[in-house]
């Protein structure tokens, strides 16, 4: 086998040197570098990695992967895509020759968001694929696209991509990309659910309930957990607009959409809570906490499976004289994080009064 990695590259010099040893069990690597003013080519040229130079103007994410997929030899058996802010755990590339039996797309575990050790959500990703069987599209939040109708996949799940985000670097190019995307491309509705989400995040509510309207009226859109997020997008923004019976209208569709997932109960529940419906907090975290099976995809929030919850329910039960309950709940909230001073502190105040009784 001949595995390749490949990426592309812009002011990254601080994460090269971690990169590289994490990619170097590869045969070859290969950069393309879109404009680094720093001494990110210089360091991944020091350090043996095939660097070429080109500006992308105007900038799409797909045509950069594209040109630096090209760089890859044409005999390699396997591409890896990476971004340089993202370090593979050790002893991959042998996972990939003892597992590898032909398949043209390999899926791996993606830690996203890794920090002190815990990710804030950790899913399936497949960037691994044959040479000449892809090619990557949408300019933005682009994915790779099967050419020869061959697709066969394997996931691999004991590879393990961890990301270390750049907190520093700005995505203010997401919105106009993803505005594009979708005007290319009216009827993907991926990128319709991503264009009504970055709406949201720029605090543009009424555009974010529109378009996430529209991913939900498309044919394409079927799968559930996206659906049920775009609901949960929308019940937010109600939230924002101070519409909350709205809000909860859209977070109970959300429930009833994927009541397999724990996002919109415990986001309704926090909603609730906020309007001091102690019992309906209550009802909901409960139905939450019965779900124990953690979807590996990107839709899940890292509210539903930390403490909050257990806060949620103890603070619930706590208002409504549970205080055993209330207490129970926190003690798990706490085991979860023991550093937390808020939960702590009512953990003090529920075992005085526990205590005087």
């Amino acid at each position: 086998m001949k595995i390749v990695v490949y990426a592309i590259s812009k002011n990254e010099s601080k994460f090269v040197k971690r990169w590289y040893e994490s990619m170097k069990e590869a045969d070859e690597i290969y950069v393309l570098d879109t404009g680094s003013t720093d001494d990110t080519v210089k360091l991944l040229e020091d350090l043996g990695v095939k660097v070429t130079k080109k500006i992308i103007n105007p900038f799409r994410f797909d045509v950069a992967r594209n040109l630096s997929l090209d760089l890859v030899s044409d005999d390699a058996t396997l591409c890896v895509c990476t971004d340089l802010d993202e370090v593979f755990l050790p002893g991959w590339r042998k996972l990939l020759e003892d597992n590898y039996q032909g398949e043209t797309r390999i899926g791996y575990t993606y830690n996203w968001h890794l920090k002190d050790g815990k990710p804030d959500v950790s899913f399936i990703l497949d960037k691994i694929h044959t040479r000449f069987d892809y090619k990557w599209t949408h300019p933005v939040h682009e994915v790779l696209e099967n050419i020869n109708n061959n697709e066969k996949r394997k996931n691999i799940l004991e590879i393990t991509l961890n990301h270390f985000p750049d907190s520093t670097k700005s995505r203010s190019n997401y919105l106009p990309l993803l505005e594009l995307s979708v005007k290319e491309n009216p009827e993907d509705d991926r990128n319709m659910h991503y264009l009504g989400r970055e709406y949201m995040y720029y605090q543009k509510y009424n555009e974010a309930i529109d378009t996430l309207i529209k991913h939900l009226n498309l044919k394409k859109a079927t799968w559930k957990d996206e659906r049920a997020a775009s609901m949960r997008f929308i019940a937010r923004s109600y939230k924002n607009l101070n519409r909350t019976n709205e809000a909860i209208m859209w977070y109970q569709k959300a429930i009833k959409e994927a009541p397999y997932l724990r996002d919109a109960y415990v986001e309704l529940a926090m909603l609730e809570y906020e309007l001091e419906n102690y019992e309906e907090v209550y009802k909901n975290i409960k139905m939450a906490l019965e779900i124990k099976n953690h979807e590996k995809t990107y839709i899940n929030e890292v509210f539903s499976w930390n403490e909050t919850p257990y806060d949620l329910i103890s603070l619930a039960c706590y208002y409504l004289n549970l205080l055993p309950e209330s207490l129970y709940y926190l003690e798990i909230a706490l085991k979860i994080n023991p550093t937390n001073e808020r939960l702590l502190n009512n953990q003090k105040i529920i075992n005085q009064i526990l205590n005087k009784i």
